[in-house]
């Protein structure tokens, strides 16, 4: 019976000892290395360019009002044409501003009579005073009407010229040579001085393009006017097409408004062919300071986590992962300011399943999702 007892038992832990051998942990397999392809970072020219929203402005406008009152009878120019500096644009209604003008006239040849005739009465009495043929009242008396005759005079001289002025006033003239714009009033419309607008003239070339900066760019700003060149400029039209002429900084406003700290920037363009008109919306590109020779890389090797940049370096069959600083997209590129160097081999395919540390071998990553060999 014992016997019996003592041989199950044996067989027993012989059942478990084998049971333990085969549940056994097996060691890991190494994993291959990662295929990859990469491109060497290299230096070339970039240029490239910050973009503000600009509205076209022309450097001189002025709305034409009329400074006397009356009806139109005459409009001598073509709505939209380019008018010269002086010439006749609306008349108003004459006649009684000649009127007055005449009676301006008549009215100082009277004074001027009648001074004539004070200094006649003047030099008589002080001749007879001379002799103490008349009395010393008397003489008072034309010397002082004398001197009213003179200031009569200068009165109808004023008059004179302010007839003359409101007869000027009658025909309008373009203040300066610039393009005129469609007509406010027709033939025959009443105007009111100072309040009736008549048109709109403003210079075409060169014209400006205003933009709104933060105050934090305003020495950026202080400095491109002093140093820009050709291409520090640039503008879009609103069709997307590029301006094909260069600008310049004209003029920087006054201050910064205290409301939302930012300040109006003028940039004066040429425009022969008339292609910017008063009032349109563009872009402004303006040249970034970070332009020049800087490495560039393919940005789909960038990768982004939690707002940071990185990307693989290739260090022989070792894939280092490295913090990067980028700047402006150019086409398919981009380029890095900081963080790749030239020369450096940057992991453009297979760094989905990269580690930092991890092993790598070059060639084409679509083979490691290949059907593997048969045996």
């Amino acid at each position: 019976m014992k016997n019996t007892y003592a041989c199950c038992i044996a067989a027993l832990a012989l059942l478990t000892a084998s049971s333990c051998g085969n549940n056994a942990p097996k060691q890991s397999a190494a994993l291959p290395p990662t295929p990859v392809n990469v491109i060497e970072a290299k230096k070339s020219d970039a240029l490239y360019y910050d973009k503000y929203q600009g509205t076209v402005v022309a450097l001189n406008s002025v709305e034409l009002r009329s400074q006397v009152g009356g009806f139109i009878t005459g409009i001598y120019f073509k709505e939209g044409d380019v008018v010269t500096k002086g010439a006749p644009l609306y008349e108003i209604d004459r006649r009684k501003y000649v009127a007055a003008y005449e009676q301006a006239k008549a009215n100082l040849l009277s004074a001027k009579a009648n001074l004539s005739k004070a200094q006649k009465d003047i030099d008589r009495y002080n001749m007879l005073l001379k002799n103490d043929a008349v009395a010393r009242q008397t003489v008072d008396q034309a010397t002082a009407n004398f001197q009213t005759s003179q200031s009569q005079v200068a009165v109808a001289q004023a008059g004179v010229e302010s007839a003359a002025t409101d007869l000027s006033y009658a025909t309008i003239r373009a203040p300066f040579t610039g393009r005129i714009g469609i007509s406010q009033v027709k033939l025959g419309a009443q105007v009111s001085p100072g309040t009736t607008l008549l048109n709109t003239i403003s210079t075409g070339n060169p014209i400006g393009v205003d933009v709104v900066i933060n105050e934090q760019d305003i020495s950026r700003f202080y400095k491109l006017q002093k140093t820009s060149s050709d291409t520090t400029f640039k503008l879009l039209l609103p069709d997307g097409t590029a301006f094909n002429k260069n600008g310049k900084i004209f003029a920087i406003d006054r201050g910064v408004s205290d409301q939302t700290g930012t300040i109006k920037v003028r940039v004066q363009f040429p425009n022969a062919q008339d292609e910017l008109k008063d009032g349109m919306s563009c872009v402004l590109q303006v040249l970034n300071d970070n332009s020049g020779n800087r490495v560039q890389i393919p940005y789909k090797a960038v990768t982004e986590q939690m707002g940071e940049f990185f990307v693989f370096i290739a260090k022989d069959t070792i894939a280092e992962q490295r913090k990067v600083v980028i700047g402006q997209r150019i086409q398919s590129n981009v380029i890095v300011m900081d963080g790749v160097k030239p020369g450096e081999k940057v992991i453009t395919e297979g760094f989905q399943r990269l580690r930092d540390g991890g092993k790598i071998t070059l060639g084409p990553p679509a083979a490691a999702a290949g059907a593997a060999p048969a045996k």
